[in-house]
């Protein structure tokens, strides 16, 4: 199910001259930069308070790190705030091998509608995106963008197929056209066709376009898990 009423991407020629492409580099980070600070201010508050309700709920460590696949297939370590249980990797074992019906929707989309994993506070934190909230700190590194393909686990990229190197060619993004366009109702192979997309439709306006359409999701609380 699609999210958006009407076709953000327009079919036009890829980014290949090199001043062009210069230029999008730099116009994309200093939108990225300027974003990633005036949000990180705003929600300052919101930032502390999510912390002081994790230790009170969960205890510790308050952000979770996994490395992932970033631009040019260099990992990086990205941050989200733990909406997971500590006993995390132990209930998805479990869940794994006692539910078939589990085990296929995880296969098929590495995430589970009802996942045993998270936390009561950490479903709401995913439901409300305000987990990804450290991402901006991601932004701010240089390892992500705000707009683009969501971050990979190396085990990722085999689904990517001969679709990779478009994956490779982009800073991941907090967002994308894959969040404003259904997210977890959708499957691995749309999730890749729409990255694909994105690389050869690129453009600065499109990455607005794709910010705005996040917030209308955010708002709605569409398409997470």
């Amino acid at each position: 199910m699609s999210y958006i009423s009407e076709p953000l991407v327009e079919q036009r020629p890829e980014i290949t001259n090199a001043q062009n492409k210069l230029f999008y580099d730099l116009s994309k980070r200093a939108l990225d930069v300027a974003f990633a600070v005036v949000a990180l201010a705003f929600l300052f508050p919101v930032l502390v308070a999510i912390v002081v309700a994790l230790i009170a709920h969960d205890g510790t460590p308050i952000i979770y790190r996994q490395r992932r696949i970033g631009q040019n297939g260099k990992e990086f370590t990205c941050y989200k705030f733990r909406s997971m249980a500590n006993d995390a990797d132990e209930r998805l074992k479990k869940l794994l091998d006692e539910n078939p019906e589990a085990l296929r929707e995880w296969r098929e989309t590495q995430k589970l509608k009802s996942d045993p994993r998270i936390h009561r506070l950490g479903r709401f934190l995913r439901v409300s995106s305000l987990d990804e909230l450290p991402q901006f700190f991601n932004v701010l590194r240089g390892d992500m963008s705000i707009v683009g393909p969501r971050p990979i686990v190396t085990s990722e990229i085999a689904r990517y197929g001969d679709a990779y190197h478009y994956y490779a060619a982009l800073k991941p993004g907090i967002t994308g056209l894959w969040q404003v366009s259904g997210r977890s109702s959708t499957g691995y192979d749309t999730r890749v066709k729409l990255d694909v997309a994105y690389f050869k439709s690129r453009s600065l306006i499109l990455d607005i376009k794709i910010m705005c359409r996040t917030a209308l999701v955010v708002l709605l609380a569409r398409g997470s898990c």
